[in-house]
């Protein structure tokens, strides 16, 4: 296996999150795992991370299991940027960028030549260089976003693991840091692994989604088969409309109502008429 998830089991105190979950994903494709709020999609990156660690089952690696890795040579191969990130406010762009080189440095050792220039490339290619001075309290969301993806691109790994990166973030700034990442896979041939809740920007720049539903992985494919009036119903209870993306070639769907048995079920949808 390349990279994935091998019978991961994870309970908290007696409430199990994950049952089992297997999942395997491809070199040099933008996968995005879906599911219900509170199914174990964070969980399950944070036992790459190691903040989790699972009962059973173990993330998969080169076909080694994470956990032979030591932190640094599992770092310069993959790299997870949590949903929620703190760091000291008055540290500017560039510092920020910088510490992705932290897994190729000894102790001691300051940024070799070689290291500012790949922190250089790092900040033209996610379009921060004009402003690699600029205190990271002064930045907008999005902006703040983009310097911490770079900093895990400075770290040169082979797979990005972002877990809801577009949260909290205006519509600008989602499409932003999506095309950001989708460019990532299209230019660098990095492997995305992806937690979203949106599913038409899943649709629109994912190559293959996983479905977490009821504490398992319960259906996988392209986003021709997951994002479907069926399955949007079955793991989200939303009845919906799906028309076709002509522009980029992807499903697109409409929420309309919760589905149940009660036709007064909650409307979803906004009528603006």
């Amino acid at each position: 296996m390349y990279f994935g998830f091998d019978k991961i089991s994870v309970s908290f105190g007696k409430k199990q999150i994950l049952d089992n979950v297997s999942m395997e994903f491809e070199k040099g494709a933008f996968t995005t795992i879906i599911g219900p709020n509170g199914c174990g999609k964070s969980t399950l990156l944070k036992t790459v991370a190691r903040t989790v660690v699972p009962q059973t089952g173990t993330a998969v690696f080169m076909d080694r299991p994470v956990s032979d890795y030591a932190p640094k040579e599992l770092a310069k191969k993959i790299a997870y940027l949590p949903q929620i990130h703190t760091s000291p406010s008055d540290i500017n762009i560039r510092t920020l960028v910088s510490y992705g080189r932290y897994p190729y440095k000894r102790f001691g050792q300051g940024l070799s030549e070689e290291d500012n220039q790949i922190i250089d490339r790092t900040l033209e290619l996610t379009g921060l260089k004009s402003m690699e001075e600029r205190l990271l309290d002064k930045l907008s969301g999005g902006e703040k976003q983009r310097a911490w993806i770079a900093m895990t691109i400075c770290q040169q790994p082979e797979i990005l693991m972002l877990d809801e990166p577009i949260t909290y973030l205006d519509i600008g700034y989602q499409v932003e840091v999506m095309e950001l990442v989708r460019n990532l896979v299209d230019t660098l041939g990095m492997t995305i692994i992806m937690v979203l809740h949106d599913m038409n920007f899943t649709s629109r720049y994912s190559d293959k989604i996983y479905v977490l539903k009821d504490r398992h992985a319960s259906i996988y494919g392209d986003p021709e088969r997951i994002i479907s009036r069926g399955v949007m119903k079955d793991v989200f209870r939303i009845d919906s409309q799906l028309i076709h993306d002509e522009k980029n070639d992807c499903p697109y769907i409409i929420p309309e109502k919760l589905h149940g048995d009660d036709d007064d079920a909650k409307t979803l949808s906004i009528n603006n008429n």
